[in-house]
């Protein structure tokens, strides 16, 4: 008695999976209706402008996403960099002690009073380390999170170049078999409100790094200052005409952008 209830709740999820894409906060899957391209084939030229405008949208999204994995990959190599810089800076903070027990037994007060100054620096460097590890963390997960909006975005593109084609087959009163030409409006709201979604969650992964990025440029400019020297170290997320911690150029990543429509 109870399996057929089994089976109706399994058809539900799967129905909502193949329409939405999985819940909210799930990966994008594949759109569940696509309509053949032949049924609008002998379709004039002249009334294929929708379709081939959700078509090109739909690739430029393609390529969008492409470019949001490569630089959150390449976010997650850069991490591994900073973490390593930030170990550097602990082993300078040991040196540093080292440096500073050494003029202590010396009993020379110029060699303590710049050892003690050398310890500090150090330790002000180490600060800054942690800070700069915290940011480039922080900025890989805004990463990710732009990512998951170009994948959703591109799917959401896909599925108005769907429903472009079903409606150009509707309007010329083609009956293909098994379709029913309800199923792509659906699927297309369905896709954009994930976008929408998605967006405010990057949005807010994006102020979280650039807090962090706050943080981490007040510290380090400390640090350089008690080194009395720029540190000149990248900063992912400064703007086109800004300068990273030292003075070293570096170009923005673009902010995720609104869905349109």
């Amino acid at each position: 008695m109870r399996l057929p209830s089994k089976l109706l709740a399994i058809g539900v999820l799967w129905f909502a999976a193949s329409c939405g894409g999985g819940s909210d906060d799930s990966p994008p899957t594949p759109l569940a209706r696509h309509f053949d391209d032949m049924f609008i084939a002998d379709v004039g030229m002249d009334q294929k402008q929708a379709v081939l405008q959700t078509q090109q949208d739909y690739s430029i999204a393609k390529m969008e996403n492409a470019k949001a994995e490569a630089d959150y990959n390449e976010a997650t190599a850069q991490l591994t960099g900073v973490r390593n810089d930030q170990k550097g800076t602990r082993l300078a903070i040991d040196t540093a002690i080292s440096n500073k027990k050494q003029a202590e037994s010396s009993a020379d007060n110029n060699r303590i009073n710049q050892a003690t100054k050398e310890l500090h620096a150090a330790e002000q460097l180490a600060k800054a380390a942690d800070a700069r590890v915290k940011y480039h963390d922080a900025y890989r997960n805004w990463l990710k999170r732009h990512w998951r909006y170009t994948q959703e975005n591109m799917y959401w593109r896909e599925a108005k170049f769907e429903l472009a084609k079903s409606q150009l087959a509707q309007k010329n009163n083609k009956s293909p078999k098994g379709v029913d030409y309800n199923w792509f409006p659906t699927q297309e709201q369905s896709r954009g409100k994930r976008v929408g979604s998605a967006k405010e969650k990057a949005d807010a992964e994006r102020q979280r790094a650039m807090a962090a990025r706050d943080t981490w440029i007040k510290l380090q400019a400390g640090a350089d200052k008690e080194n009395g020297r720029p540190s000149a170290l990248p900063d992912p997320m400064a703007p086109k005409a800004a300068a990273t911690a030292g003075g070293e150029a570096t170009p923005a990543p673009a902010q995720a952008p609104a869905p349109s429509e």
